[in-house]
């Protein structure tokens, strides 16, 4: 563990750890309940047998997860990962053969199957106890009572199927699973906090999700040929570097101190447009609009149709192209040569990558430093602050991002936050929010629509508290430069103010298509934009 790590940290661990192994615990028990009261029915003198043998193998198969988990962390210093189907088309032989050699595999496999007796047979009294059966015995309860019990019984059965199912919740919204369980800021708790059986079914997700990607089939001479045609270059070389580089157009400007770059979660445009503006949503950004130092282009669309592919947009400059890159062992053994944090730091500044949720969701802490990142921020290094599952409240993220800005330092700043994203379970009244209000501008038939008034004033929350970042930088920083976009819109189609589309050069309302328009708003301090420096800038800035 790391020297920083404290007892809270621990703690924290063991409770998510606990919550999550819930699930596993769910799944396990089915294997031998299931077929158990098959057989309670049909072949009683068989049930308790066939039940002890499908825990022995499956007590067998933990233990040697178990004991196979330790020297696997101490090679690639993570719980089981993608290594495990690496491993699948590699030398078998050759494999065994370390194993035997470097990991004394039959002294590690002896001790596994010990413990796993040792547990069975732990398991074999257990079942074998009656001292419930003979405490009861001669007492006669009344009928009420009985039925009492017996709905009792049912209901927390119930409960603790719930906690099976969403991983120690009782509903989705707070359910812990993989991809949300590291929560702490020491990287070796968050691989402790999986379970064994949780590792490999992270593995086995990533994994089809990296074989679900579509390849390209082209020849060297296709592609060298392309980016030639692309790039307006003569086809002398086969290295992409050459055919990649461009360079920014316009005067070259005075570098600002802080250049940050706002990844807002669900950040759709469609509350900025003028048939929208009596929804009272969106008074922050449309402040920053009407500012002089603002340039907003509201015709731009996402990089993807999720989170993840806005980040890679942002950290490697890849288009979209259905390449699961925080899943490619090619993102993590050397930056790309078109990432954006080498590119930055060449230029002087320092990379800082800040997200509200944890860093092991989609591994977005160990793909952004490999791809050059100097440091990655996420909630596991802001202590016990309020949030949902997805990650810390939006104040409680640009607070922190506000407090690690120098402004005598150069930086890059990546933010990507979380608070409008389902459950939306923020306190909105607690924040304020004038829910009536937001009624009241909301055509009738849409009035009584609960579920879209709380999502609109997440939105609401997001604008505001974006809007006050925006400020507060510009207090304390005024040299900066500041790039807010969406990550996509929001998912839902029902109930959602239609899209729009560009026709004639103006915007018009298209019911056929989704609001997928995303806000590009660059904005930057009053010391850039003398002698028309602003406008330069913002055409750089928008090459994406």
């Amino acid at each position: 563990m790391g020297a920083s790590t404290g007892g809270y940290d621990i703690f924290l661990a063991l409770w998510r750890g606990f919550r999550l192994s819930m699930q596993t615990a769910g799944a396990l028990t089915l294997v031998s309940f299931v077929p158990g009261l098959l057989l309670h029915y049909l072949w009683p003198r068989w049930e308790r047998r066939i039940v002890l043998l499908l825990n022995g193998v499956l007590l067998s198969v933990l233990s040697i997860l178990f004991v196979a988990s330790f020297p696997f962390y101490r090679q690639f210093h993570a719980n089981f990962n993608q290594m495990l189907f690496t491993g699948a088309n590699d030398d078998i032989y050759a494999l065994f053969i370390t194993m035997v050699q470097q990991y004394y595999l039959p002294v590690r496999l002896a001790g596994a199957l010990l413990l796993a007796y040792v547990l069975w047979r732990g398991l074999r009294a257990l079942l074998r106890c009656r001292w419930l059966e003979d405490c009861m015995d001669g007492v006669r309860l009344p009928a009420p009572m009985r039925w009492l019990g017996r709905l009792a019984f049912l209901y927390l059965t119930y409960i603790v199927v719930l906690l099976g199912i969403f991983g120690g919740s009782l509903g989705w919204q707070t359910a812990v699973n993989w991809e949300n369980a590291g929560v702490t800021k020491d990287e070796f708790l968050n691989e402790a906090i999986l379970d064994n059986v949780q590792a490999i079914y992270r593995a086995y997700n990533l994994n089809e999700r990296m074989l679900a990607c579509n390849g390209l089939d082209f020849t060297t001479e296709d592609i060298r040929n392309l980016a030639a045609r692309l790039s307006g270059k003569p086809t002398d070389t086969d290295d992409l570097d050459v055919y990649l580089t461009k360079e920014a157009q316009g005067p070259q400007v005075e570098k600002p101190k802080q250049v940050i770059v706002i990844l807002s979660e669900s950040f759709a445009n469609w509350p900025l447009l003028d048939k929208y503006e009596e929804i009272p949503i969106s008074h922050g950004m449309r402040s920053l609009i009407a500012e002089d130092d603002t340039d907003y282009c509201p015709t731009f669309l996402p990089n993807g149709a999720s989170t993840v592919s806005a980040v890679t947009g942002v950290v490697t400059d890849f288009a979209d192209a259905n390449l699961y890159l925080t899943t490619m062992p090619e993102s993590f053994a050397a930056p790309y040569p078109t990432a954006s944090a080498p590119q930055m730091e060449k230029l002087g500044y320092t990379t800082n990558f800040w997200y509200a949720g944890p860093s092991t969701w989609e591994r977005i802490g160990a793909f952004t430093q490999a791809q050059g990142f100097d440091h990655f921020y996420s909630r596991g290094d802001f202590g016990d602050v309020p949030g949902s599952v997805w990650g810390c409240e939006d104040e409680v993220l640009y607070e922190k991002v506000l407090d690690g800005l120098d402004p005598d330092t150069p930086s890059f700043n990546v933010l990507l936050n979380a608070s409008n994203h389902s459950p939306y379970d923020l306190d909105l009244e607690g924040k304020g929010f004038d829910k009536e209000a937001v009624r009241a501008a909301l055509p009738e038939d849409h009035q009584q629509d609960e579920e879209l008034l709380k999502e609109l004033g997440h939105y609401w929350y997001a604008d505001r508290e974006l809007a006050k970042f925006v400020k507060a930088v510009k207090e304390k920083c005024p040299e900066s430069l500041i790039i807010i976009v969406g990550d996509h819109a929001d998912y839902l189609r029902a109930h959602r103010p239609e899209g729009v589309l560009v026709h004639g050069g103006r915007l018009e309302p298209d019911p056929d298509e989704p609001p997928g328009r995303q806000l590009r708003l660059l904005h930057h301090a009053p010391c850039h934009r003398q002698g028309g420096h602003g406008a330069a800038r913002a055409r750089g800035c928008r090459r994406r």
